[in-house]
């Protein structure tokens, strides 16, 4: 399938690792001219080689840290101006801590909301302008996490302002169908990641149980009975952040191996 993507400008927040990385490497695979981005420099490097070394097409790399708004106007300013335009976005961040309600005071709550929420709201904002002037109209992807259809235990933080994403995303596509832009959430289960793997250990440290049988338990609770990979997850986005997406917009869309057993 041709996903339309040669020569289209794409910003990927959060890309120097895990599922940003990997959808960053597989924008560049379909020919897109490819913005990444993260606060950690020394991982943004690495992830620009290993992308140009994987594809033989080099990313742009800008520092980004997303609970800033000034760095998130520079960024999705730069990578407009050194491409040419933005064509597609894809929002994304590293999760909040884990914990349950009474773990948080408003400070916790506050930082928890700029880094989820607010993050994507001022990401969109910036792009827009440019998303709205592409030829063939914008794409948006907002990563989340399969919180947005079922909560998931000791993550209250991730279980709100996921929803919240998911919220901004349904809203959002009304308002942006006119500018031909479409806009949708990709939210991962359990995909093998430093978040993941961070998740079992404090798990693990908390139950006093081996991390690899957490592991294997939670393995064992997916229909397809494994941890789905970031390549996996990567090309979920890619489609519906691409221009062979022509009619899908304002959904949730569970890459999750079927863990999740809703209706809706």
């Amino acid at each position: 399938m041709n996903l339309g993507l040669q020569g289209k400008s794409v910003l990927v927040a959060a890309s120097s690792k895990g599922l940003g990385r990997a959808i960053a490497l597989e924008y560049a695979r379909e020919g897109a001219l490819v913005t990444i981005a993260s606060r950690d420099e020394a991982q943004l490097a690495d992830a620009r080689a290993a992308i140009a070394a994987a594809t033989g097409s080099e990313p742009f790399a800008v520092r980004l840290d997303v609970r800033r708004a000034d760095d998130i106007a520079a960024a999705v300013r730069e990578a407009a101006a050194r491409h040419g335009g933005l064509d597609a976005l894809v929002t994304n961040a590293g999760g909040p801590p884990p914990g349950g309600f009474e773990a948080f005071d408003d400070a916790g709550w506050q930082s928890g909301f700029e880094l989820t929420l607010l993050s994507v709201v001022r990401l969109i904002r910036e792009a827009l302008p440019h998303l709205r002037a592409a030829p063939e109209g914008g794409r948006i992807v907002n990563i989340a996490s399969m919180s947005v259809k079922e909560p998931l235990p000791n993550l209250i933080l991730s279980n709100v302002f996921r929803a919240g994403v998911q919220a901004l995303t349904k809203s959002l596509s009304l308002e942006l169908a006119p500018d031909r832009i479409l806009i949708n959430t990709v939210a991962p289960g359990r995909i093998g990641t430093d978040r993941l793997l961070t998740l079992d250990r404090q798990k693990a440290e908390a139950t006093g149980v081996p991390i690899e049988e957490i592991q294997r338990a939670s393995a064992a609770q997916i229909p397809l009975g494994r941890i789905g990979t970031p390549e996996e997850f990567a090309r979920a986005a890619v489609f519906l952040g691409s221009f062979a997406n022509t009619y899908v917009t304002g959904q949730a869309l569970l890459v999750d191996g079927g863990i999740v057993r809703g209706l809706l």
